[in-house]
């Protein structure tokens, strides 16, 4: 964990009033752990990295496949076959030897999540599939830990920030169960540029709520439509009935 600026390195946020040197150290005493090391981990990672966040910690059970590399630019051809995570951390080392950078090959699930989740201070959730988008969410929940989401497909993404403080909405208040016709980026296709736009934006979610800087998205969603080039948020409330919070408070640092 970084403790002392490199003036030259972060010279561009520094001279940024909203950040400046106080966010800066903000920035490298942050642990931030990312879920999914793909197309939505990939540049929020590096973007991470590069703004100096302190502690990385990368979780994704799967080595680099062909088919990737369409939109997953940590990588390169030459890594097909190499974990994910292990092939993530070196680039993100090599890009910046300030950041901390922990590898964790294997699946989040319900059973792991809050061993594998506690003592991080923010986690962005960039993985393809439900279950584990829920118990990333129960997890982040319990341990009141703020959660940046996004989700892509097609042409379209969204991000949102969720848990972040006792009367935050959670993910299910969004998404309450598995949709019925859920589709997958393997059967409807994405656009690779596009995880790049969401990466991104889940990047800076992260930078603004560790500096403190401007509006976060927490209970609003970001829509994002890159075929129209168009974009709106939409206010989210905690729900009452949620099944995944039932309207009660977050506990831990980031509840009561």
């Amino acid at each position: 964990m970084s403790t002392e600026i490199d003036i030259e390195r972060f010279a561009r946020h520094i001279v940024l009033r909203e950040i400046g040197g106080p966010g800066q150290q903000a920035l490298g005493r942050a642990r931030v752990t990312i879920i999914g090391a793909g197309g939505l981990g990939a540049p929020a990672s590096l973007y991470l990295a590069a703004a100096g966040v302190g502690e990385i910690t990368l979780i994704d059970p799967d080595t680099v496949s062909l088919d990737n590399l369409q939109r997953q630019i940590l990588f390169r051809t030459d890594n097909v076959g190499a974990s994910k995570v292990e092939t993530g951390a070196a680039a993100l080392r090599a890009l910046n030897p300030g950041t901390q950078v922990s590898a964790i090959q294997t699946l989040l699930d319900s059973g792991n999540a809050r061993e594998l989740l506690t003592g991080a201070d923010l986690i962005l959730d960039g993985c393809d599939n439900f279950e584990t988008r829920f118990a990333v969410n129960a997890a982040s929940r319990a341990l009141g830990i703020p959660l940046v989401s996004g989700a892509i497909g097609r042409w379209d993404g969204q991000v949102s920030l969720f848990n972040d403080g006792p009367d935050a909405p959670c993910y299910r208040c969004w998404v309450p169960e598995i949709p019925p016709d859920a589709e997958t980026c393997a059967r409807v296709g994405v656009v690779g540029a596009l995880t790049g736009v969401i990466g991104s934006i889940m990047a800076l979610e992260a930078i603004k709520h560790v500096c403190g800087a401007g509006e976060t998205l927490v209970g609003r969603i970001l829509l994002f439509d890159g075929l129209n080039m168009d974009s709106r948020t939409v206010k989210l409330k905690r729900d009452p009935g949620c099944p995944g919070c039932g309207g009660n408070p977050a506990s831990g640092p980031g509840g009561q």
